[in-house]
C-alpha cells in the first residue's frame, strides 16, 4: 500500500510517499533516526505491521522541514531518509 503524507499549495505539491508493504519488511526503520527534521516515527498499520509514518504535526511543513536535505543545487542522489531505507520505500514528490 502506498501512503502519501504532505500537502499542496500555490507553489506546488509536497508529499512523501511510503510504500508500506516494503517498509513493513524493515526491522531497522533507519529512516527514523536518519531524518534531520525528525519527521518520521514508527507505528502499527491496519495489519499490525510496524511502518514508518510522517508525524501529523509536520505534514503541512514538509517543504520547509526537508529544505536542508533537498537544496536547489548540488542535491544528493538519495536523501538521508532514502539512503537509510535502502529498500526504496520512500519517495519525495518535489
Amino acid at each position: 500500500m502506498l501512503a502519501n503524507y504532505g500537502y499542496e499549495d500555490a507553489s506546488g505539491n509536497y508529499y512523501i510517499r511510503i510504500d508500506t508493504s516494503i517498509c513493513a519488511e524493515c526491522a531497522e526503520h533507519g529512516c527514523v533516526p536518519a531524518c534531520p527534521g525528525h519527521a518520521f516515527f514508527v507505528e502499527p498499520d491496519d495489519w499490525d505491521d510496524d511502518v514508518a509514518v510522517i508525524r501529523p504535526e509536520v505534514r503541512n511543513t514538509l517543504k520547509v522541514l526537508c529544505a536542508a536535505c533537498k537544496p536547489l543545487e548540488n542535491r544528493p542522489e538519495l536523501l538521508p531518509c532514502q539512503a537509510a531505507c535502502g529498500r526504496g520505500a520512500i519517495v519525495h514528490s518535489w
